[in-house]
């Protein structure tokens, strides 16, 4: 069922629409976590880190699967928020069409220019054949996670938050079915990490896709749906495309941590892979935010309710700061076992650099939780130019760091480099926020909430 956001409490709305959200993106991430879980019980330290080193490339292309899902869903959102029906139907397919050529590029890139990125980033040869033969299956799955991404930004665009989570629940159990399978009993190794994976999407992607035409009757397709609207394509663009770049941006400055990384050898990798998959656990409550508030915003921009994103921005700053506290907490205490879980037979040293990683950075997560609100409160709201800049500010940051810090602190240094990038583009988006929202909201007039 569609959800209204321009009515009702703010702090209300937010929370329902907010939780399937958290749920949707956890199963979401269960896809490569339970490839590194297998790989390093089953397969062994290298695997994990084969696995853990492609996945910061894979991120590139997740990137550009979210900036669709954004684009999509902040302009449906707006379409919906304004009751233009029409237009919205227009926007949805506009957003395959486009997302399919994107998907198709980004596919041919992947396949003859990952491996010469594989040796950029320094990595080690006994994981580099590994580490090509994962990225090489990935890329052949694009375009699952590129329709998953569509489908899932047109149910959270119309304040459906609920059936994205289903189809994940049941891929991501069918990953971890896949991947036992292959890994353990077709002793297929990383290439069984990485065919489950591809498996898994394409039945959550394939399936939403068709649920989402089938559910609304307002999507099926005319004849005037095969005729192209450029216009309509260029504030997809104005919106996906800065989004895309802003998280390739933070991915480009993963890909040249993981290079400063490399240099420490496969316990230090395969550390931190298993340090990053404890921190997905619970840091996926972040996204959830952002795109919670992207939808929020864009559906009352739509409405011309701005005064309802403020008090929306309001409620939901004191809902991440606990979350991020409650969740900090959790991980603190309980590093060690979650880390242990990624890494196979008794290997001490491996678990406490994991754990160190952890320690780190959970200190910092009310930081990385508000950057989701504020930088996805001014997409929204069609204020991309900021976003994309504090994306620049962030790899900025994560670059001085990769090559500064680990020279002179080891691998500690590594560990920095996160929080340094968080309170890099934390600052700018902060500041942006209140001066944009002050400048639309003397624009209109003040409306009841």
């Amino acid at each position: 069922m569609n959800k209204d956001l321009t009515v009702g409490k703010p702090s209300q709305v937010l929370w329902q629409f907010c939780l399937p959200m958290f749920g949707s993106i956890i199963f979401q991430q269960l896809y490569n976590i339970a490839d590194s879980l297998v790989a390093g019980k089953f397969i062994g330290e290298n695997a994990l880190a084969a696995v853990g080193n492609s996945y910061e490339i894979t991120l590139i292309f997740i990137a550009f699967a979210f900036g669709c899902n954004i684009g999509c869903s902040v302009i449906v959102s707006r379409y919906f928020g304004a009751k233009e029906y029409r237009e919205m139907k227009t926007s949805v397919y506009t957003s395959l069409i486009g997302s399919a050529v994107l998907c198709a590029v980004l596919m041919g890139i992947g396949l003859f220019g990952c491996d010469a990125l594989l040796e950029l980033i320094n990595t080690p040869e006994e994981i580099l054949a590994d580490s090509a033969l994962y990225l090489d299956i990935y890329v052949l799955g694009l375009p699952f996670m590129f329709f998953y991404n569509i489908a899932t930004g047109i149910f959270s665009a119309l304040g459906d938050s609920k059936t994205p989570l289903y189809f994940l629940i049941l891929a991501s159990f069918l990953n971890i079915g896949l991947d036992l399978l292959f890994i353990i009993v077709f002793k297929w190794g990383v290439f069984g990490a990485a065919f489950a994976t591809v498996l898994s999407q394409g039945v959550s992607g394939i399936l939403c896709v068709i649920y989402a035409l089938k559910k609304y009757s307002i999507l099926h397709l005319s004849r005037e749906d095969f005729k192209p609207d450029f216009s309509m394509m260029g504030k997809h663009l104005a919106i996906g495309l800065p989004m895309a770049f802003q998280f390739s941006i933070t991915a480009i400055g993963t890909i040249v941590l993981q290079s400063a990384l490399n240099t420490f050898g496969s316990d230090k990798i395969a550390a931190y892979t298993a340090g990053c998959k404890v921190e997905q656990l619970v840091t996926q409550i972040g996204p959830a935010i952002g795109v919670t508030m992207a939808n929020y915003a864009g559906q009352n921009l739509g409405a011309g309710r701005l005064d309802r994103i403020k008090k929306g921005v309001a409620s939901c700053t004191i809902m991440t700061v606990s979350l991020a506290v409650v969740s900090a907490i959790a991980l603190y205490f309980g590093a060690e076992w979650l880390s242990g879980l990624f890494i196979s037979g008794d290997q001490p040293g491996v678990v406490a650099s994991a754990v160190e990683y952890v320690n780190t950075i959970c200190v910092f997560f009310p930081i990385l939780y508000m950057i989701f609100v504020y930088r996805n409160v001014l997409q929204g709201v069609g204020r991309s130019l900021m976003p994309l800049m504090a994306g620049v500010f962030e790899l900025i940051a994560r670059c001085v760091v990769s090559f500064t810090l680990p020279q002179r602190m080891g691998y500690v240094g590594v560990c920095l480099a996160g929080p340094v990038a968080w309170i890099a583009a934390m600052v700018p988006l902060c500041i942006a926020y209140y001066i944009i929202m002050g400048k639309l909201l003397k624009k209109s007039r003040p409306a009841q909430a």
